[in-house]
């Protein structure tokens, strides 16, 4: 499995995965602005004059990212990302994901991440895992909801961009078990 084959661009109906470019800065932008609340619970802030500097790093693949913007009928409404995790060709994480508030809930999110996995699995990987701060409930629903197994925690992980010590939960995914179901 290589690089090339497993950051293409995406689609499901409306829905469309396409890697992050320039042209997506200000469509991302409006996004992000669109839940100010949301940054809190996220390791980096892509709000106001954090946005620029994020959004760079995006760009240059740090730390060892390949970042999509998540299109809904031609229109960025968020991001989601490969991330380097484990053996390379073996097992990868998603993650980085934002999706603008008015599509939560509509299952869009699942809608995504099962478009990713799909992806994943037929490239040869085995492993898909998923790291979320402790304190978002939701998403951790929403990735258990996907099948992914609850890991464990991990204590103290990082520090976010609000200076808040953050504990982790792991989760993964194995490529017989998203076959099985």
């Amino acid at each position: 499995m290589t690089d090339a084959a497993l950051y293409v661009p995406l689609c499901e109906g409306d829905l469309a995965l396409v890697p992050l470019t320039e042209a997506h800065r200000e469509g991302l932008r409006a996004a992000c602005a669109a839940d100010d609340a949301i940054w809190d619970i996220y390791p980096f802030n892509y709000l106001g004059d954090a946005f620029d500097p994020q959004f760079d790093g995006l760009l240059q693949g740090a730390p060892k990212r390949r970042v999509y913007a998540v299109k809904q009928a031609g229109r960025v409404i968020g991001m989601t990302a490969w991330i380097e995790q484990g053996q390379p060709g073996w097992s990868i994480e998603i993650g980085n994901t934002f999706i603008v508030p008015a599509a939560r809930g509509t299952g869009l999110n699942d809608r995504v991440k099962r478009l990713l996995l799909d992806h994943a699995f037929a490239c040869g990987l085995e492993r898909v895992g998923f790291k979320v701060d402790a304190r978002n409930t939701r998403s951790q629903a929403a990735v258990a909801k996907l099948g992914a197994l609850r890991e464990g925690v991990l204590r103290h992980e990082r520090m976010t961009w609000t200076g808040h010590v953050r504990d982790t939960v792991s989760f993964s995914i194995l490529k017989s078990e998203w076959q099985a179901r």
